[in-house]
């Protein structure tokens, strides 16, 4: 799987690709209501650049051995970590999730995959922040002198 910069719209963009085509398709609903929202200017990306990113994730997901099913099941946690690891920014990561809750809504039906992802995304997000903030807590912790 290609990798994109740290917190870049790119690496924003892919994930909020993953949920949309984590039912298997995407919905002409799904695209009119990210075209609404101009979601993925929100990200910071161009939106003639998104289907390029869609794009580039089905090669991926196909080179990776993707068959049609559960993508879920195809990427595996290590390479989902892996995937969500390169948005880090808590705030980029609350606007993911916010445009992908809006957008898999537009077809009035939110399907498994499409659930599963989003709490897939959300439970490691969830788990990488508290990992970040314990190891942040750890390094502002004061040595302990030693007593004699």
């Amino acid at each position: 799987m290609r990798s994109y910069p740290r917190n870049s719209p790119e690496a924003a963009a892919r994930i909020l690709a993953l949920v949309l085509i984590s039912d298997g398709h995407v919905s002409r609903s799904e695209l009119e209501t990210l075209q609404q929202l101009d979601g993925v200017r929100h990200l910071g990306l161009d939106s003639q650049k998104f289907p390029a990113i869609v794009q580039t994730l089905c090669e991926d997901l196909l080179m990776e051995g993707f068959d049609g099913r559960s993508i879920l099941s195809r990427v595996g946690e290590g390479l989902m970590a892996s995937l969500m690891a390169e948005v880090n920014d808590v705030e980029q990561q609350a606007q993911v999730l916010r445009l992908a809750q809006l957008v898999v809504h537009a077809d009035q039906h939110v399907s498994e995959g499409e659930k599963a992802m989003i709490e897939a995304i959300s439970g490691i997000w969830k788990t990488i922040s508290v990992a970040a903030a314990a190891a942040k807590a750890k390094s502002n912790r004061p040595a302990l002198a030693l007593a004699d």
